[in-house]
């Protein structure tokens, strides 16, 4: 009887874009989006509902480099989150963001209530 030859190791379908975002490999869904649901309770099959463009095995793939590399992750989500934060305080100080929104809010109700 020959003995099964096992692949011991495997591609995990990551990239890192120029800017330092995570994505999976050949589509544009970040890191983030995948573990977000993943987080949420959602299985791989539920997430590749979410992202037609995304291969089952790839999100296993994530998924389990996620498990197996859960610290280094956690650190790179935490960057993200606080370089996203310092992102959104810059444009939120910008001294014509208020006057924009409240514009925007008012063209968006007023739209919405001519269409009732």
């Amino acid at each position: 009887m020959a003995m099964a030859s096992i692949e011991s190791v495997q591609d995990v379908p990551l990239t890192v874009t120029e800017d330092g975002a995570i994505r999976i490999a050949g589509s544009r869904v970040s890191l983030e989006s995948v573990l977000h649901h993943y987080k949420a309770g959602a299985t791989p099959e539920q997430i590749a509902c979410k992202f037609p463009s995304l291969r089952l095995a790839d999100i296993y793939s994530v998924v389990a480099y996620y498990l197996n590399h859960r610290e280094a992750i956690e650190q790179y989500l935490r960057e993200s989150e606080a370089a996203g934060d310092v992102i959104q305080a810059q444009i939120e100080s910008h001294p014509g963001y208020v006057s924009a929104m409240d514009e925007i809010r008012t063209r968006l109700l007023t739209r919405r209530s001519s269409q009732r």
